[in-house]
């Protein structure tokens, strides 16, 4: 796969923890910024398709009524 050098910032308290965690895991630092992004996206764009997902249904009608949610809500507390 191709691939592309980028650069930026970092504390050096990050950059130690990242540095300290890939020679636990037998890593390099490349290999977890990797998967730290792809991580990242993954989880962004699951959000964005459930933010998405929702305005769908929003626009459809298909909503809780609030006194629903209240019960719901006042079930969880007990549990």
């Amino acid at each position: 796969m191709d691939k592309q050098t980028i650069s930026f910032r970092i504390e050096p308290s990050k950059l130690e923890a990242l540095d300290s965690l890939a020679d636990a895991l037998d890593r390099d630092r490349t290999y977890l910024l990797n998967e730290a992004v792809t991580a990242y996206l993954e989880v962004q764009q699951w959000q964005i398709e459930q933010i998405e997902k929702s305005l769908k249904q929003a626009d459809a009608g298909e909503l809780v009524p609030h006194k629903k949610v209240k019960e719901m809500a006042a079930r969880w507390r007990r549990s």
